[in-house]
């Protein structure tokens, strides 16, 4: 089994930075992928952003240029650096991990951007 923590999520004004964590532990296990989804109120959960094992990154259109998924496989922590952050970007933020052993999510991180 795999636990993921999130963290980093919060109220921030139209235009700031959140950076946002998932860090994963437990058995044994090998990352695939690891990827941040997020969930708008009424609407359905979407793809943000991806990374790969071989550091190839997939982003939604939405995001692209301002968000930038990073991760530390010595730490097995996934972060989202979210700049010039815009209402529409509010959420719960979910990450998720692809393993050997199994695909794993996090217990989501609320994001609201609002003046």
């Amino acid at each position: 089994q795999v636990q993921l923590v999130e963290s980093g999520g919060g109220l921030v004004q139209p235009g700031g930075s959140l950076r946002l964590s998932c860090v994963a532990s437990g058995s044994s296990f090998t990352t695939y992928v690891t990827a941040w989804y997020r969930q708008a109120p009424g609407s359905q959960r979407e793809l943000v952003t991806s990374i790969s094992s071989g550091s190839t990154t997939h982003y939604a259109d939405s995001v692209k240029g301002r968000f930038t998924i990073s991760r530390d496989n010595v730490k097995n922590t996934v972060y989202l650096q979210m700049n010039s952050l815009k209402p529409e970007d509010t959420a719960v933020y979910y990450c998720r991990f692809v393993t050997n052993i199994g695909n794993y999510w996090g217990q989501g991180t609320q994001v609201t951007v609002s003046s």
